[in-house]
């Protein structure tokens, strides 16, 4: 028993070590060789609203072992698509974050999006990071003929992403606090934030119950909510 496990262990450490390709000069299959390995795509996902530490990845994506994060890393800084920085002082943590060229996979990712929501067989189910349930907004938002224009900060839980409008149209959406007071400031859980945002809580009846704390223009944060579709993360 010994000697098999010792050669499936051998085995797997091989299979790990061999770079597989799909060997064509087709830049779809060029585009899989780099990000089509399992959990590649959902680690750079969670890179697109900035930067993150190792362990701010593995919290949210909690179906990944260490050492299949640590790969995945690994492989997509060796091929471009991210790097490493040290943070200054007093933070001093290393974190990762998408180079220009792997920001550019964004159009795929809301393409992906909603082709995935009009799946006719998979349901979604399952829970989501809270970063993905902020890009939905990005992914699905409709820009509005009326437009309107106003800050927002929302905090998920522990999440704190910044959000502007200018003229009806969502000109930014990132991870971290508003630079300067925001004209509405939301306080609320991933889960009180999605269920507003399916349609399945109304925005009034969620304030009123205080799933959700809201200082500032309120009219804002429904105008925004109404410009979102329901549809889910993206």
């Amino acid at each position: 028993m010994k000697n098999i496990a010792s050669a499936i262990l051998f085995i797997e450490t091989e299979e790990a070590q061999v770079t597989r390709t799909y060997g064509e000069g087709c830049p779809i299959a060029l585009s899989l060789d780099i990000v089509g390995e399992r959990w590649a795509l959902l680690v750079v996902r969670e890179l697109r609203l900035g930067p993150r530490r190792y362990r701010d990845l593995a919290q949210a994506l909690p179906g990944i072992t260490p050492a299949v994060l640590s790969k995945r890393l690994k492989e997509l800084e060796e091929y471009g698509v991210l790097r490493r920085r040290e943070l200054p002082p007093p933070a001093a943590a290393k974190v990762y974050e998408l180079t220009e060229w792997g920001a550019g996979l964004e159009p795929v990712f809301q393409a992906l999006a909603r082709w995935g929501v009009r799946s006719p067989v998979l349901p979604l189910t399952g829970e989501v990071s809270a970063d993905s349930t902020m890009l939905g907004l990005r992914t699905f938002f409709a820009e509005a003929e009326d437009g309107w224009t106003a800050t927002y900060e929302v905090a998920l839980d522990r999440d704190v992403y910044r959000l502007r409008v200018e003229d009806g149209r969502l000109t930014e959406l990132a991870r971290g606090p508003a630079a300067t007071a925001p004209d509405v400031l939301v306080r609320t859980t991933k889960a009180a934030w999605q269920a507003v945002f399916d349609g399945s809580d109304p925005l009034d009846d969620a304030v009123a119950a205080g799933r959700l704390s809201v200082t500032g223009d309120v009219e804002a944060l429904r105008r925004l909510v109404r410009a979102r579709p329901s549809a889910p993360a993206g």
